[in-house]
C-alpha cells in the first residue's frame, strides 16, 4: 500500500498527503516514486485546477530517510536517489498546475527543498526548517538548488553552514513560505488561497506558471523578448478577449479555458 494518499478537497483542489508518520514522512525511493506519480495524475486530470502538498503525523517532512540511505553502499544507487528527489521537484516546478505546501512540525533537508518548489507554501506559526546535513556530514547540496532560489545567498549559507533551524516567522520574513498561522487556521486559510487560485482561467494559469520560471533564468533583454512573445499568446486565447470584455462590462468573467 502507497504512503502517498490523494484527497479532492473541492471539485477543483486535490491535497496529496505524505502518510508515513514514522518516518516523519522521509522521502524514500518508494515515497519519491509514489509523489512523482501522484503529481502527474493529477498535472492530467482535467477537473483539478490546484495542489496542495501536505504532511500526516507529526512533521511535514524529515527528507530522506536515513536508514534507507546508509543501506544503499553503491555510487549507482546514491545517484539514483538524489536524481529521483530532482525529478520530483522539476515536476512541481514544470507541471501545468499551481502547488501549495502545507507545512507543520519539520521541513528538513529535502522536505525543505520540497516546500521550496511549491509555487506558494503556508506553515503553522510552530513550523521549523533546515537544511541540516552539514550535522551529518552530507552537504545539503540538492535542497540548496530549490532555496537557494527563494531566498538571499547569505541566509542560504547560514542555514548549510551551520545546519541551524529557522521559525516559521523568520521563513516568512526571508521569502520561503508565503504566510504563517496558528494551527486551527492552516487548512482554512490555505483552502482560501486555493480557492482565489482555482476560480482563474486555467489556461492563463498554465501560461503563467511555465512563463515565470523560464523567465527567472534569463538574461534581462532575453527576458523581457520571452515574456513579450509568452504575452502575445497569451492575449490570443478565449480568455483573454473574455476576462477584458468582462472587466469591461463590469461583469464576471467565464472562462473557457481556451
Amino acid at each position: 500500500m502507497s504512503n502517498i494518499k490523494i484527497k479532492i478537497l473541492d471539485k477543483e483542489i486535490a491535497s496529496i498527503i505524505i502518510d508515513e508518520s514514522k518516518t516523519y514522512n522521509a522521502l524514500s525511493f518508494r515515497n519519491l516514486g509514489d509523489l512523482i506519480k501522484a503529481f502527474k495524475k493529477l498535472d492530467n486530470d482535467k477537473n483539478v485546477k490546484v495542489i496542495i502538498i501536505e504532511g500526516a503525523g507529526k512533521s511535514f517532512s524529515a527528507g530522506h530517510n536515513l536508514k534507507e540511505v546508509s543501506g544503499l553502499k553503491k555510487k549507482a544507487k546514491y545517484q539514483k536517489l538524489f536524481n529521483l528527489c530532482s525529478k520530483l521537484m522539476l515536476q512541481i516546478v514544470e507541471g501545468k498546475k499551481p502547488v501549495l505546501a502545507k507545512v507543520h512540525g519539520a521541513a528538513f533537508a529535502a522536505g525543505c527543498q520540497l516546500v521550496a518548489s511549491c509555487d506558494l507554501a503556508y506553515s503553522t506559526n510552530d513550523a521549523i526548517f533546515a537544511t541540516p546535513g552539514v550535522n551529518i556530514g552530507l552537504f545539503c547540496s540538492t535542497p540548496m538548488v530549490a532555496v537557494s532560489r527563494k531566498i538571499n545567498r547569505k541566509i542560504m549559507m547560514k542555514m548549510l553552514l551551520t545546519g541551524d533551524p529557522i521559525k516559521a516567522k523568520y521563513a516568512k520574513e526571508i521569502g520561503l513560505i508565503n504566510d504563517c498561522f496558528a494551527k486551527s487556521q492552516l487548512d482554512k486559510e490555505v483552502l482560501k488561497v486555493a480557492k482565489i487560485i482555482a476560480s482563474k482561467s486555467k489556461l492563463t494559469i498554465k501560461i503563467g506558471k511555465q512563463t515565470f520560471y523560464k523567465q527567472l533564468e534569463m538574461p534581462l533583454k532575453k527576458a523581457y523578448a520571452y515574456t513579450s512573445k509568452m504575452m502575445t499568446k497569451n492575449m490570443m486565447t478565449m480568455d483573454a478577449k473574455e476576462g477584458i470584455s468582462a472587466f469591461l462590462e463590469k461583469r464576471k468573467p467565464k472562462w473557457k479555458h481556451k
